[in-house]
């Protein structure tokens, strides 16, 4: 039995080999069960993201050709193709890895939280098909334990490491209550989006949407239910604003000092909170000049964001620990599995030396014989034929490991050496 990691990631390969090498979440349970039909696999798992493919799986051996030959297979490629970008990791490396995968340790940006989701997703979708085992949901839910532990035990997790969320939790430090604030987002495109996102899950309910198509525009301030304005209307809309962010594609800047100075006098110098995530910039430089006005840019944000990574790096040394010793403990659990067909074994054979012994006894007693001598003699014959194959193998071995073996198992300590009395 042989517990089995194959795929690439962002580390190496580049995107275009991570594109073709994707299954699209249409296609999973097509490609897992077309996975699980090749000989000798007898567990599988396939996780496909932005950022990485991975198949997990149980086979009889340690080879990973079969995989391999699925892959170049289900892709139509040739071996060429993919084979420099791979990696592959058996039994404890594979448990290592797949804990370091949930708790986001191997991810582009360390410590994020969405791989985690994306694990249970595949889970949840191999194991509805069957093709997960004893093996594979044992090691998929010590996955998703380890990475709970990770995130609650260790710092890996915590603060901001991307812009739209560093400008959310900067706006949270500025203002007690972030769900009371009037907050104007500028723009449309992924990063708006982010923000929107992060502003929603903290309670702010209270979203203008301002985009140079209204139509775009739109599309976001209904998912948030919102509203859309074009660029066109910032000026009579910005002095209701608390909170702007703004992250767009123009060349020249879209909010001057003169307008924020008009829109701070409306205002009655209530503050302004502003994050520029663009890049030309879309808010002038000389608004910081302005009293009650806090002006931030993408470099104030990346320092933050550095700042955060750093102790995120600090906190992983603590976190690989905790994935080395649950990898540990998995693969001693693994080994238990293959000591289970000998202890039955070894069970039955004593049973069967009882047994014998236990009906010779009975029909001694039957007899009429002393019951007392009886189970003496039982307790002496068992004991010797239970010690018999032992001893003789012991006595005819060469294997001085295999005295040692028998003292672990069986507890002897203190045992005399050879050829001394233990009498004292």
């Amino acid at each position: 039995m042989h517990i089995l990691t194959l795929g690439l990631n962002h580390a190496t390969a580049p995107v275009e080999i991570r594109e073709r090498a994707a299954v699209t979440a249409d296609h999973l349970e097509e490609a897992l069960k077309d996975l699980i039909k090749r000989p000798g696999i007898e567990e599988a798992a396939l996780l496909s993201t932005c950022n990485r493919t991975e198949i997990y799986c149980r086979q009889n051996t340690q080879n990973a050709d079969q995989i391999k030959d699925w892959i170049s297979h289900y892709h139509g490629w040739s071996g060429n193709d993919f084979s420099d970008y791979l990696y592959i990791h058996p039994n404890r490396d594979a448990v290592r890895h797949t804990y370091r995968v949930a708790s986001g340790l191997d991810s582009m940006v360390l410590g994020e939280s969405q791989i985690l989701g994306q694990m249970k997703t595949a889970f949840a979708v191999a194991h509805k098909l069957g093709a997960t085992g004893k093996i594979l949901n044992r090691l998929f839910q010590s996955s998703f334990s380890v990475a709970k532990n990770i995130r609650t035990n260790t710092g890996v997790g915590t603060n901001a490491v991307s812009v739209a969320y560093a400008a959310v939790l900067l706006a949270r430090q500025i203002f007690d209550a972030l769900e009371d604030q009037s907050v104007m987002l500028i723009g449309a495109g992924e990063t708006i989006e982010l923000v929107a996102r992060h502003l929603s899950e903290k309670g702010v309910k209270d979203i203008l949407v301002a985009n140079r198509t209204l139509e775009r525009g739109e599309r976001l301030a209904n998912e948030l239910g919102a509203r859309a304005i074009t660029l066109d209307e910032l000026p009579e809309n910005l002095p209701y604003c608390d909170i702007l962010i703004s992250s767009t594609a123009s060349t020249l800047p879209l909010i001057g000092k003169g307008m924020v100075e008009t829109s701070l006098k409306a205002r009655k110098n209530r503050p302004m909170f502003m994050v520029d995530l663009a890049v030309p910039r879309d808010i002038e430089e000389q608004v910081n000049e302005l009293r009650n006005v806090f002006l931030y840019t993408v470099d104030d944000l990346n320092q933050i964001i550095e700042t955060n990574l750093e102790s995120r790096r600090d906190a992983a040394s603590e976190a690989e620990r905790i994935v080395e010793t649950q990898s540990n403990e998995f693969m001693e659990w693994v080994g238990s599995l293959n000591s289970v067909p000998t202890i039955r074994a070894l069970r039955n054979h004593i049973d069967q030396l009882t047994e014998v012994e236990l009906d010779k006894a009975i029909r001694q007693i039957a007899r009429g014989e002393n019951p007392e001598a009886v189970i003496e003699l039982f307790a002496y014959a068992l004991g010797n034929k239970i010690m018999h194959r032992p001893s003789k193998t012991l006595n005819d071995s060469d294997d001085s490991s295999l005295a040692s073996t028998v003292q672990k198992i069986f507890g002897l300590k203190h045992l005399p050496s050879k050829g001394k009395s233990n009498k004292t």
